[in-house]
């Protein structure tokens, strides 16, 4: 998929880098909205008429600024399904709005150093979905990743962001699960918090470039699980994430009633599936999964664990350490085909 969109002149470059970075840095303030409304967001970037509209909240005032941009031809294009001869990966998943614990997971871990820039060299990091919801900095989170991606790819490295199934609920305004300040956000910029990411914005048309399941070696990354009743035989990882990018935008109701659409969004794909820890799956159940996948090893996230977890001699391993709440993470660096799982301070621990 390609998207154009358009460019941006030096003013607002800076802008926009200016507050990325202070987010980043310093975080915004995310205290609980029922005791104070002066609270910070953004910023979301919208594309309108042959311009940039940046929108953010500061100390819970909306401030905007527009400026005037020439039309480039500039695009998201959608990355390969498949990756070979990575020697060194790092994944996680579930960071759920949980920013400065990321940030903390990061630098003690040598994923970025103490200015929070790309410190993994040509390593690749793998977000294996459900960045969106629950925590109250998912905007700093997005921007950071964002920003990382950049960073990273002139290192020689790469930064994968999988969807989970909290994109596709954000995405397609299903917003049970956004934080409060969110809510907030929306009603103070005056526009629904699915449309903050539509397709007139920058971080929407970023989202909407990212895969949903790929393959790097002989691993396949996803957020839920590849189940054997959605694989059947076999499994194209391409046009497995053509048709999620494909449906992103589609009305709920025509999902549902669509035979090509709706197997993408029920209990057992790949960003609802649970089944690797309560269907009691026998070893060669798993064994015949990976041998439709034409790999050695999946890695989920998506069911919470109080620590990477390895499952079925490790074929499956689930990266959801419960970020989510916010006290404490876990990262897994896989170097040279060695699975090695490290504690939110950096340390190596043996998997359990």
């Amino acid at each position: 998929m390609t998207i154009m969109y358009l460019g941006y002149n030096t003013t607002f470059k800076s802008f926009y880098i200016a507050l990325i970075a202070l987010f980043i840095n310093i975080g915004s303030n995310a205290q609980d909205i029922a005791d104070s409304l002066k609270f910070d967001d953004g910023p979301y970037v919208f594309i309108e008429d042959n311009q940039f509209v940046g929108k953010s909240i500061v100390n819970g005032k909306v401030t905007t600024i527009n400026t005037e941009s020439i039309l480039v031809a500039t695009q998201f294009t959608s990355e390969p399904s498949a990756f070979d001869n990575i020697s060194k990966l790092a994944v996680l998943s579930d960071i759920h709005g949980q920013f400065e614990l990321c940030k903390r997971l990061f630098r003690n871990n040598n994923i970025t150093d103490e200015n929070n820039e790309w410190a993994f060299g040509n390593g690749h990091l793998v977000i294996a979905g459900d960045i969106f919801d629950r925590g109250a900095q998912t905007t700093e989170t997005l921007w950071f990743i964002y920003r990382l991606e950049d960073q990273a790819r002139k290192a020689g490295g790469k930064v994968h962001y999988l969807l989970g199934n909290h994109e596709y609920m954000v995405l397609q305004n299903d917003l049970r699960y956004i934080h409060e300040k969110y809510v907030k956000s929306a009603e103070l910029l005056g526009i629904p918090y699915d449309a903050l990411y539509g397709l007139n914005t920058v971080l929407g048309r970023w989202l909407r470039s990212k895969s949903t399941v790929f393959k790097i070696n002989d691993i396949i990354f996803l957020h839920g699980g590849i189940s054997s009743v959605f694989m059947g035989d076999k499994l194209d990882l391409d046009e497995v994430n053509k048709l999620y990018r494909e449906s992103i935008d589609m009305e709920k109701k025509d999902i549902k009633a669509s035979d090509k659409y709706a197997k993408f969004y029920g209990r057992n794909s790949p960003i609802w599936y649970r089944g690797y820890f309560y269907d009691s799956l026998s070893t060669s159940q798993v064994d015949s999964i990976l041998s439709g996948l034409q790999a050695k090893h999946v890695i989920v996230g998506h069911t919470s664990q109080e620590m990477i977890t390895k499952l079925y001699d490790g074929r499956i391993y689930c990266v959801d350490s419960s970020l989510k709440n916010g006290k404490y993470g876990e990262i897994l660096i896989i170097e040279d085909g060695a699975y090695k799982r490290f504690t939110l301070e950096g340390k190596e621990v043996a998997f359990e």
